[in-house]
């Protein structure tokens, strides 16, 4: 959307600030990558994460409930809760939280999407692949930059930015960015939309180069978000038929998070040698209608406040004669403080709790025997401590023999995390119809659980270069961290208080609330090619098959639950394609992408069913993009440039549960912009789902109901900025 400016001072020293020290610009040689630029992201009207689904081969981000949701899927593995399978670097300091991962990209410089396992660079969570963002840098970039949109919606969106250069060595810069939306999805129920809401940002960005031997790089960001979401309609098996959104309390989050990071790094001949300190503060709100429907059942909260603290120094040798060399120290601390309440409603209470205490015991006994709550409603209280820290330590080393080079590399990964849970609720009840025995339960579950582990995370790759591109093979292992199932504990608490009504207390404990590490071991074959001389035409392809063990499912418990929790399945593994292709001709450029995942349970006994040989739910079997790029031949008085874009991505087939008994077909999505500037000015108009295409992104059970999320309808709008 906005032409690039050349910096306006002198030429900078020779070396390279804004490039990460583990992994080039150009990540190719021996991954699965795609890049996409500033031009590309703004021209395209790219604004989150989210939206780069399919535009990587087999990257998959589904955009329903909330900016808290950020489920990823790579290669037909993924995670709807806790931890992810990919991992987000911004300015290389590591996204701790997941809940921080859809953003705004504004200022966006660059994007790297890593498909396959990282486990040995970046270590946990990344056993999928990493997504890593580089915002503008004030030394590549001087002036200001000012857009004002309108859309769909009644969207509104602001951004202003002021990049500047003192001298040859300093640099700073600062943008604020607003966006607003009424939301596209009625909630029938109350009669207005559901998931509108409001969004803001502000980054402060200072660098400076002391001499050709020092660089220091700080990126201070904070974010707000109050918005509502959560467009979710109940869908029935026996008509097939999905209803209108419609429950009867609001759905809200709000997200407050600070993050600074500072790289500093200090070079020497052969040698560069760099520290990167991060810290991140969340804290956030969440409140669900949970049950989804307009009765009174129950609602629940989750609201944390997360401290976490990284640090990570690296060495890279490069130019040893045929060797090359990097290694490295990593190290994190997490401080989570969570409550998630749940608030249990006259109807919840008289169907989830009551009914069933009174057919299966009190119905039976001799006497008007009928147990009643004096309350029409109560809470389950569920608050948690989880401290978690982890360190580590790798080592790659390289060779190169010939056109062939050979790397090598091990990563050994300790992490720890304990959890104390305080679960309590009071009720006043009786046991008889005339209440001649009122009582008083409190009924409380307290205590602690931990879970570690020892990770060795090898790599291994070989590629040949030639002048046509490589080809390369490659053998990596990646994990996710294991963790707690705190959605658990209201169900957990049911069970405690359902027991002490029917004297059966038969006690309960915390054991499956810890859930262990997903591990996989990624194997590819690839090669990146440009067989024209002119540089025009790039090629990638790859094969993978991936191996994984203790795979983590979400599962819903069977019955009237309430509940979520992660479980590990026995083995699984996918295999698949991935193609990529970039052609400039003329005036047009051509951006192609494909991906196919074949993944399936090779060994999962779910207890009420044996589900091996089942395709992988939620991630999709095939993706599809293609963006054309038609830079219009106008006359210099009237355009600088005018550049029309079209777009179609494709998704499908997902199935929706481990039984693949519902399934999502394969979806088209397509979009388009006309990008104008002349001089400082331009203009642009942008429309997405062009046909209105109706499609299903997410699916859950809630107490034994179904429910689907849609996409988001046909939407458009137009921006105008100004570049100085």
């Amino acid at each position: 959307m906005f032409s690039p400016v050349e910096p306006v001072d002198s030429v900078l020293p020779s070396i390279d600030i804004v490039s990460s020290v583990k992994i080039s610009d150009d990540v190719a040689g021996e991954y699965s990558s795609t890049s996409l630029r500033r031009v590309d992201l703004e021209n395209r009207h790219i604004t989150s994460v989210k939206e780069l689904s399919a535009l990587a081969p087999n990257f998959y981000q589904p955009d329903y409930g909330s900016r808290m949701t950020s489920s990823m899927y790579v290669r037909g593995f993924g995670s709807r809760i806790d931890q992810p399978v990919v991992g987000m670097n911004v300015d290389g300091v590591p996204v701790m939280n997941k809940n921080s991962y859809d953003f705004e990209l504004f200022d966006i410089d660059r994007v790297q999407v890593m498909r396959g396992a990282q486990g040995l660079l970046f270590g946990r969570n990344t056993s999928g692949g990493a997504i890593n963002l580089y915002t503008m840098s004030p030394l590549d970039f001087q002036g200001k930059r000012l857009s004002l949109e309108y859309g769909s919606a009644n969207s509104v969106r602001l951004k202003a930015s002021h990049y500047a250069k003192v001298g040859s060595s300093f640099g700073w810069s600062v943008g604020v960015m607003y966006n607003r939306s009424d939301g596209y999805f009625k909630n029938h129920e109350l009669d207005k939309n559901c998931d509108g809401g409001d969004n803001a940002a502000a980054r402060l960005r200072t660098q400076w180069l002391p001499s050709d031997k020092w660089s220091f790089d700080n990126t201070l960001s904070v974010g707000y978000t109050d918005e509502g979401g959560w467009a979710y309609g109940f869908y029935s098996p026996e008509s097939g038929e999905l209803a209108p959104v419609a429950y009867n309390d609001e759905c809200t989050y709000k997200r407050f998070n600070i993050s600074d990071g500072l790289v500093v790094k200090r070079y020497f001949e052969r040698v560069t040698l760099s520290s990167t300190t991060g810290y991140q503060y969340v804290d956030d709100r969440m409140n669900l209608d949970n049950d989804f429907l307009p009765l009174d059942y129950f609602s629940m909260g989750q609201y944390q406040k997360e401290h976490s603290l990284t640090q990570e120094f690296v060495v890279k040798a490069d130019d040893l004669g045929a060797f090359n060399l990097l290694g490295g120290l990593f190290g994190f601390f997490k401080h989570n403080r969570m409550s998630a309440p749940v608030h249990f409603k006259q109807y919840g209470i008289n169907n989830l709790i009551l009914k069933n205490a009174n057919e299966e015991y009190y119905y039976h006994l001799v006497g008007d025997r009928e147990l009643s709550f004096e309350e029409d409603n109560f809470v389950i209280s569920d608050d948690f401590v989880i401290p978690s820290f982890g360190v580590a330590a790798f080592v790659q080393g390289g060779v190169s023999l010939g056109a062939f080079e050979v790397k090598a590399g091990l990563r050994v990964d300790y992490e720890y995390s304990s959890m104390s849970y305080d679960s309590r609720s009071t009720v006043h009840y009786s046991t008889y119809k005339d209440l001649r025995d009122k009582k008083v339960l409190n009924t409380v579950f307290k205590g602690s659980r931990a879970v570690d582990a020892f990770e060795l995370l090898p790599s291994f790759s070989v590629s040949y270069n030639g002048g046509w591109g490589n080809v390369y093979a490659s053998a990596r292992k990646g994990y996710k961290a294991g963790g707690f199932n705190t959605q658990l504990f209201s169900d957990i608490l049911q069970q405690k208080m359902m027991g002490e009504l029917v004297g059966n207390d038969q006690g309960v404990d915390a054991s499956s609330t810890v859930y262990l590490p997903e591990e996989n071991w990624t194997y590819e074959l690839g090669t990146h090619l440009s067989p024209l001389s002119n540089g025009n035409l790039d090629i990638s392809a790859s094969l993978f098959y991936i191996d994984c063990r203790n795979q983590q499912l979400t599962v819903f418990p069977q019955g009237m639950s309430t509940g979520r929790m992660m479980s590990n399945a026995g083995r699984s593994f996918s295999t698949g394609v991935e193609l990529g292709a970039h052609y400039i001709v003329g005036p047009v450029t051509v951006d192609a992408g494909f991906g196919f995942a074949y993944a399936k349970f090779l060994e999962y006994n779910r207890g009420d069913m044996d589900l091996s040989g089942k395709f992988l739910p939620y991630a999709p079997r095939e993706t599809v993009s293609l963006n054309v790029a038609y830079r219009v031949p106008v006359p210099r008085r009237f355009a600088n440039m005018f550049v029309l874009n079209i777009g179609w991505n494709g998704v499908g087939r997902i199935y929706w549960n481990e039984e693949n008994s519902l399934s999502q077909p394969f979806y088209n999505l397509l979009s388009a912009s006309l990008v104008w500037e002349k001089g400082h000015f331009g203009a642009s108009l942008w429309g997405k789902n062009l046909l209105n295409e109706k499609y299903n992104t997410f699916y859950f059970r809630s107490i034994g109901n179904d429910f689907f999320a849609q996409g988001k309808p046909l939407h458009f709008g137009a921006s105008f900025h100004i570049n100085l």
